[in-house]
């Protein structure tokens, strides 16, 4: 993981007050089968709700979130849509597809034949001793090893995490893109660009690697004890029963929980390098006959700019922009934050659909 000097004290999410946003029905589910259930212990929250307890008592075992692979319809749909979205096709030994960011040799999507859309499988990097630590840790929780599903890469370890998803942690590092140039941009008494011309050419998105994933669950903190106990992530932020987000590297978060009545794939998000590139992206997407997504505007938790746009399956893929970085070794206090909070800070209204499991139509 990168080193960088932590600042000290505590870390703070935005604290602007602003009125209650309404928080949409499909995603504010409080599972029922919770209801009763012993809550694992994230440390103690004061009034506030953050966490007093410094989660860095033990170092994380898996260190990357390598790709995601869903099962589609049909795959030429799919490929298009992901090749509009900014990906490029990686090599293929057979009829799976596999795309990734251009700046990237690894892919990040692979897409398999299936009769409706889902998850195939997530994959998890933990090189060199990390994956022995995981064999160790997954010995010690109880989970058992799998065999990979039918046509998934071979190799490292495959389990299902306690909703029935195949997950598969290799002995692979984590692969970042070429750093950007620093963005240039005047603000009030603060001049970084002097007689140059702001506007971007480029009329596209050009993602640089995959960020998440999140997805549907009917219980949220068995999967945060699942992935923290079993895997060794830790638990950035949530929101009360709504959503939970956990991280394996130095960003906010690399898996995210949203509550639903089942199980179920919500998207895959992906950086880029500013938010004119999501207003561009977002535009490419709906002049390609793409439905209207959600977007743009800022999260609440994780800080990022996003926009979703709905894949033909109805779920999304997310282009996020300048999005909250945690080094490993800093303490990290994790926020319990309001309903109000759980979902953006300020952007258009939140439609219906983005809160719906489709898998459970």
């Amino acid at each position: 993981m990168d080193e960088v000097k932590c600042p000290a004290g505590p870390s703070v999410a935005l604290m602007i007050e602003s009125p209650p946003l309404p928080v949409n029905r499909a995603v504010a589910v409080h599972y029922k089968g919770m209801r009763g259930r012993p809550r694992p212990d994230w440390g103690k929250l004061d009034s506030q709700g953050l966490n007093t307890t410094c989660q860095e008592e033990k170092a994380m075992a898996v260190r990357a979130l390598l790709h995601y692979a869903l099962e589609v319809p049909d795959l030429s749909v799919g490929e298009k849509f992901y090749r509009n979205f900014g990906l490029v096709d990686a090599p293929s030994r057979d009829d799976t597809v596999r795309l990734r960011p251009a700046p990237l040799k690894r892919e990040t999507v692979l897409l398999y034949p299936g009769p409706r859309k889902r998850l195939h499988h997530l994959a998890f990097g933990a090189p060199g001793d990390e994956l022995d630590a995981v064999k160790a840790s997954l010995r010690k929780a109880g989970v058992r090893e799998l065999d990979p599903p039918r046509g998934a890469p071979e190799g490292g370890i495959w389990i299902r995490d306690p909703d029935g998803n195949a997950v598969n942690i290799r002995s692979e590092g984590r692969e970042l893109p070429p750093a950007d140039p620093p963005l240039t941009l005047n603000s009030p008494g603060r001049i970084a660009r002097v007689a140059a011309r702001g506007c971007p050419e480029g009329r596209e998105a050009r993602p640089r690697r995959l960020g998440h994933v999140l997805l549907f669950t009917p219980d949220p903190d068995r999967q945060i004890d699942f992935y923290t106990r079993a895997l060794g992530m830790r638990l950035s932020d949530r929101s009360r029963s709504i959503v939970a987000f956990l991280r394996c590297t130095t960003d906010h978060h690399n898996l995210a929980f949203l509550a639903s009545k089942g199980p179920g794939f919500h998207h895959g998000s992906f950086e880029v390098g500013s938010i004119d590139e999501i207003a561009l992206g977002a535009q490419r997407m709906l002049d390609a006959g793409c439905e209207p997504g959600w977007g743009v505007g800022r999260h609440v938790i994780g800080s990022n700019f996003f926009y979703y746009t709905r894949d033909p399956w109805g779920s999304f893929a997310e282009y996020f922009h300048d999005l909250d970085y945690i080094p490993e070794h800093c303490a990290w206090e994790a926020r319990d934050f309001p309903e109000q909070d759980a979902i953006y800070r300020w952007g258009p209204p939140l439609p219906d659909y983005f809160g719906h499991n489709t898998e459970l139509d």
